[in-house]
């Protein structure tokens, strides 16, 4: 199993992309942190939109850890659907097949013990902030339909605070430290390579 983590805006889901281009979409299942925020419908808007979501609490950690000992025994999840907007899950699931090789994606992986113990080979992303707070406006005001100022604001009361006590600590422990110099492709080759012999062996 793969984990790729790093700073939002970092590039992760480029990168686990382009390792399922060159993996397959039949020999390789790709799973999201980001599909296990809680559901928080029985909560008022107004509470919601407050939430800390950079903080490890606002993931189901317990949910993913299931559908990750699932996939790795061989058998398919049903993942949540989560609405960005409305912080709450939607009455649907996104089924994902199991294969042989899994790729892990999101900020918080290596933030969990009995997460970070199921990955076999980390890969930390390291971008600087000011890149990674470009993207994230550029993702979230295209996809979320936020306003920059809100991203902006977010971004200085929570994202940044979460990710130097949650995130930057997990670079030390990682496999394999990524830098914005490097061409993501070279690197998911690189990567696709290691995960295909470790299979193998």
């Amino acid at each position: 199993m793969c984990g790729i983590c790093g700073g939002s805006g970092a590039g992760k889901t480029t990168l686990t992309r382009q390792l399922l281009d060159l993996l397959g979409t039949r020999f390789v299942s790709v799973l999201a942190f980001d599909s296990y925020y809680r559901d928080l419908s029985a909560m008022p808007m107004s509470e919601r939109v407050v939430r800390n979501y950079d903080h490890p609490d606002s993931l189901d950690s317990e949910l993913f850890v299931t559908h990750l000992d699932l996939l790795r025994s061989g058998r398919s999840i049903d993942v949540p659907v989560y609405d960005f907007a409305t912080h709450t899950r939607r009455p649907v699931t996104e089924r994902v097949e199991a294969h042989p090789l899994v790729v892990v994606e999101g900020i918080l992986l290596a933030s969990f013990p009995e997460v970070a113990a199921r990955i076999d080979l980390l890969v930390f992303i390291d971008v600087p902030e000011d890149i990674r707070l470009a993207r994230r406006i550029r993702r979230d005001v295209a996809e979320r339909g936020r306003r920059s100022d809100d991203i902006r604001r977010q971004f200085i009361e929570t994202v940044a605070p979460m990710h130097d006590l949650y995130v930057e600590p997990n670079k030390g422990s990682a496999d394999r430290v990524v830098e914005i110099r490097e061409d993501y492709a070279d690197v998911a080759l690189e990567l696709s390579t290691a995960m295909l012999v470790d299979n193998a062996a």
